[in-house]
């Protein structure tokens, strides 16, 4: 629930209707148990995860990407545009 809640909260997401000629993509929950150093159990993590397996390419999507970029990535980029004085857009 506390997941659903900040996906939500960060506006992650909106309800819009499903066209016609496409079908859904069904999701699964996925469950991790973050260990600590001292090999106790730190904390529980829950995910929400798309089954992309059940796509046909052509009929349900027309390209593959990945929208994710890591932080320390984004950071780095940031850091090499200011020192050598890139315009960014």
């Amino acid at each position: 629930m506390e997941e659903m809640a900040a996906l939500d909260a960060s506006s992650t997401w909106e309800l819009v209707p499903l066209p016609t000629s496409k079908t859904t993509v069904g999701c699964r929950w996925v469950y991790t148990a973050k260990v600590g150093l001292d090999g106790s159990t730190d904390h529980y993590k829950a995910h929400l995860v798309a089954k992309g397996c059940t796509q046909i390419f052509g009929l349900d999507y027309g390209d593959t990407f990945s929208p994710v970029a890591k932080f320390a990535f984004v950071r780095l980029f940031l850091a090499m545009a200011a020192v050598q004085h890139w315009p960014l857009h």
